[in-house]
């Protein structure tokens, strides 16, 4: 049995003379003459702690959050270090409480200033407390005494706190090798006694406390002495700045979070027929958020928490039923007014629920505050399906309310997915066939909804085939990546001609959500799917470029930046992949139909009377439009396709070569010269004009 390394704490406290210097924290003393004003009375000055106050009153603050959340299996003991080691508190149960402790500290005393300082040294109060965690609390007592499996395999482990001034990163080392060199020395005499038990780990964390306006000496840090020392060196001016480090390490240590609520209603001090909003600060264990922490913001010292919203008391306690865990819980700030007012309306045996914030919605109650015997309880309530409500259905019929499973998404999955045992004759530098089929599974179930009415995606998979099953492959090839970007632009075109999206209905009275929201329910989703799988290789990656660049166009105009966007890829898939003649055809045959009548008379006249316009004919090979981008220029020249300009010119030419004979000079080839005078020589000869028009 391994023992949690917090179930044994020792504080090291620094007591020599340097910690009876002024902290420099400032603190009005006479507040009552500045707040009323009183004329003719000269208010006191301000006073200072003392580092040696500062280092208590926060280490008293870390026990009493504990001793609070935790009433039993958490000791802490105190040892003050200045010529020798004052050991103040034992393992015993009755010595883990406050009282016991802020008496301890009053027998003992402020640091002398009569003391030398070359004398004391926070090493005797590091020494011993190796030795203390050495020693087994009633727990570890009785396990080792149980005569029983676990007795053999007991383990040790333990944390050592230590407030004390350093004065360089060798020092620091040197204190580490201290530490380390005791806990070998106490691990030889345990191991031969029958009281101790040997220190399996121990975690070794240091606090460099200083008045405000000084300068750390040292830089902190976190690594490993030794396999059974670890060291953590952090630092922290004095005053109330101490007893905020201490809060944030006590979150860390005995892994708590914290609970804001906000938009407390509560009474004015000074006018009681107008009231405000406060916010208070709870701290509890961290299994309150087990399913919510995971969006939660946390910061460098690992420190997260919630912010949840007051909500009306009710009398009514059906809550209760779906509550699905609870933790004792603790304000930051004990003894400021709000945490009072709301300390006190709890234990007169009200309720209070509290909802998640949101900005848009119904209002979700995720918890609730309530007191069982005098001590204040966070319940966490089921916000998904009561455990106590029938189990979904997998059919129509009787049953739970969930009736809209993938039933046959997912049968076709799970052959998809079929495994065959295997001889194990494969050498073990290849990838075993379990391996693979593992990772297989992982990236099919990245995405994966288990409801009909929780997708839009695979609702219409004719319209987005093949991206879903190509985008959950290892590797994607060229084509791979073609073929996906295809998909993309195929639901870009339907938003531009705004087609409504071949989904189910799911709403109130037949009635879903309207067709914008729909595409932005798709592209969210088709961003989650993709997203999922982009770590995959740097070709999942350019898929998801290209989703983005299609689902995020510029604000101007989105519907032509996703058009043009799909224009220019469609351009390059069209270079890519040649058309076969068959295809050309049938494409030059679609654009035929989509014409007016007129269209079609003069496009008949133009591929009748002019050389030019024969490639624009259904039945030609050549298609009348390869590319989605209209050509200007001498492009229009080749086979190419024509701009407006062009067609309507070309029209124009048909027209008038049905009403007289076109002039030889003008139908002549670019730098040929056509005769003035065709028949002016009797013998039918012709003679060429030069540039003067002269024979």
């Amino acid at each position: 049995m391994t023992f949690p390394i917090d179930h044994k704490t020792v504080f090291v406290l620094d007591h020599s003379p340097e910690f009876a210097e002024s902290c420099k924290h400032n603190v009005d003393f006479d507040i009552f003459t500045k707040s009323r004003g009183t004329t003719g009375v000269i208010p006191l000055a301000p006073i200072a702690k003392s580092l040696w106050t500062c280092a208590v009153e926060a280490t008293l603050e870390y026990c009493r959050i504990v001793y609070d959340i935790f009433p039993s299996g958490k000791l802490i003991r105190f040892i003050a270090s200045d010529t020798e080691a004052h050991i103040l508190n034992s393992w015993q149960t009755d010595e883990q409480g406050l009282s016991h402790i802020t008496q301890s500290f009053a027998r003992l005393g402020p640091p002398s200033e009569t003391d030398d300082s070359s004398e004391c040294s926070v090493m005797h109060g590091l020494a011993s407390a190796v030795e203390v965690l050495c020693e087994c609390t009633e727990k570890q007592h009785e396990v080792r005494t149980s005569m029983t499996e676990e007795s053999s395999r007991i383990k040790n482990r333990g944390r050592i706190v230590c407030i004390t001034s350093v004065k360089s990163d060798s020092h620091v080392k040197m204190l580490e090798e201290w530490v380390l060199d005791a806990i070998s020395q106490h691990n030889k005499l345990a191991a031969g006694s029958d009281s101790l038990m040997p220190i399996n780990y121990c975690e070794f964390y240091l606090i460099h406390t200083m008045p405000l306006g000084m300068d750390a000496p040292i830089t902190e840090d976190k690594h490993n002495v030794s396999s059974v020392l670890g060291s953590v060196i952090t630092v922290s001016r004095s005053g109330r700045y101490l007893a905020q480090k201490l809060a944030q390490i006590v979150q860390v240590h005995f892994d708590l979070s914290s609970t804001t609520i906000t938009g407390i209603p509560m009474k004015e001090e000074q006018n009681a027929s107008s009231s405000a909003n406060y916010d208070v600060e709870l701290l509890h264990h961290r299994s309150a958020h087990f399913d919510k922490l995971s969006g939660a913001p946390s910061t460098s010292d690992g420190v997260s928490g919630l912010t949840l919203k007051w909500c009306t008391p009710r009398s009514n306690t059906i809550e209760l039923q779906h509550c699905i865990g609870a933790c004792r819980v603790t304000p930051v700030d004990v003894i400021s007014r709000p945490s009072s007012c709301l300390t006190n309306f709890l234990l007169n045996g009200r309720q209070v629920m509290l909802e998640q914030p949101r900005k848009t919605g119904a209002k979700v109650i995720s918890h609730m505050l309530t007191s069982h015997g005098g001590e204040i309880y966070i319940h966490c309530l089921a916000i998904n399906r009561s455990t106590l409500e029938d189990p979904p259905s997998i059919s129509e019929g009787c049953g739970g309310r969930v009736t809209d499973y993938r039933i046959t998404d997912f049968g076709e999955f799970m052959k998809e997915n079929r495994v065959a045992p295997k001889e194990p004759t494969m050498e073990e530098t290849e990838e075993r066939p379990l391996h693979r089929m593992k990772a297989q599974l992982e990236r099919q179930t990245r995405h994966w909804p288990m409801v009909i009415s929780h997708t839009i995606v695979f609702n219409m998979l004719s319209h987005v085939d093949p991206l879903p099953s190509l985008v959950t492959k290892e590797h994607l090839d060229e084509d791979d990546v073609l073929e996906c970007k295809k998909s993309i632009y195929h639901l870009v075109g339907m938003e531009s001609r705004s087609e409504a999206l071949p989904v189910p209905v799911m709403g109130t009275r037949g009635k879903g959500p309207k067709r914008e929201e729909q595409y932005r329910q798709m592209w969210s989703e088709l961003e989650t799917l993709v997203r999922s799988c982009s770590d995959l290789s740097p070709a999942h990656e350019q898929v998801l470029e290209c989703l983005l660049e299609c689902r995020k166009p510029s604000e101007e105009n989105p519907k032509t930046s996703k058009r043009k966007a799909a224009m220019e890829v469609k351009e390059e898939v069209v270079e890519k992949v040649p058309v076969s003649e068959t295809e050309q055809a049938w494409q030059a045959l679609d654009n035929y139909k989509g014409m007016s009548e007129r269209e079609k008379r003069d496009f008949n006249l133009g591929d009748t009377n002019n050389d030019h316009m024969k490639y624009d004919s259904p039945l030609s090979p050549e298609p009348p439009v390869k590319k989605q981008k209209a050509l200007t220029g001498d492009k229009q020249k080749g086979g190419g396709p024509k701009s407006f300009l062009a067609l309507w010119n070309n029209k124009l030419s048909s027209i008038y070569s049905k009403k007289h004979v076109e002039f030889a000079g003008r139908l002549a080839t670019s730098g040929s010269m056509g005769e003035l005078y065709p028949h002016l020589n009797s013998d039918g000869e012709s003679s060429p004009v030069n540039g003067n028009g002269k024979a």
